[in-house]
């Protein structure tokens, strides 16, 4: 991929599942190495964008590039880790199961693979339940198990819709840190969120209603041009409410 072209290019996207308009003429750029925030409310339409960034979904008009190949690509699963919003987890498993099992999907074998096994389930606090079968976690370690298959074949691009959810605050944080980490090492990360203090970490946010793009911007450029002073009368004002 050329220096400076976005890793991904979202232009005049239009999804609709027979008469109903999920996606309305959406045009965006995610360039590399940033945090993009897709913000919005439940059914606004964030994750059927996710689904077409990563090739699950195909628009029914426009076109989406990721990494400068237009999707959906099979062979870009490689280049993608993707953390769907419910988990994708072979329950009757183990967590180590689980993780040996992408592992091989995505050809990591060996000696790398343990050590990419270990580094993830430290990352997301979960070493002394490695064994575990997943049926017997709770929904945020399931969560968390989720987050670390998709950082596992530490791909340039991690597209992850509410990651955070049913994660406690201490936890939140430190995976937090560890995706600006990821950042700072040229990885490129999409994420969905409705969690407002969430939103204001990512380095550009677009925020979305109804299936339509109200805005894109840095948070500080956002709240400069509305005129508010957090990002949740932002959100407010660009839909058309005020407080």
């Amino acid at each position: 991929m050329d220096e400076g072209k976005p890793v991904i290019a979202v232009t005049h996207v239009n999804r609709a599942f027979g008469d109903k308009t999920v996606l309305k003429d959406i045009t965006l750029q995610v360039n590399q190495a940033e945090t993009f925030g897709i913000l919005g409310p439940s059914g606004s339409g964030k994750t059927t964008l996710v689904k077409l960034l990563t090739g699950i979904d195909e628009v029914t008009s426009g076109e989406v590039t990721v990494l400068g190949v237009r999707m959906p690509k099979l062979a870009m699963l490689q280049q993608i880790g993707y953390m769907a919003q419910s988990d994708a987890l072979y329950t009757e498993l183990s967590a180590k199961e689980n993780l040996e099992f992408f592992a091989a999907l995505y050809g990591l074998k060996g000696g790398n693979r343990t050590r990419r096994i270990g580094d993830v389930m430290e990352l997301v606090n979960l070493q002394e339940h490695l064994r575990k079968r997943v049926d017997q976690y709770s929904g945020g370690m399931k969560r968390r198990l989720s987050l670390a298959i998709a950082l596992l074949h530490e791909p340039p691009l991690l597209l992850l819709d509410e990651p955070t959810v049913g994660i406690d605050p201490v936890l939140r944080q430190s995976i937090w840190k560890e995706l600006k980490a990821l950042n700072r090492k040229g990885t490129t990360i999409v994420l969905t969120t409705h969690v407002m203090d969430e939103a204001e970490k990512c380095d550009r946010l677009a925020m979305i209603r109804d299936g339509v793009l109200l805005a894109a911007d840095t948070p500080a450029g956002l709240l400069q041009a509305t005129g508010t002073a957090s990002i949740e009368e932002a959100f407010l004002c660009y839909g058309g409410v005020r407080r």
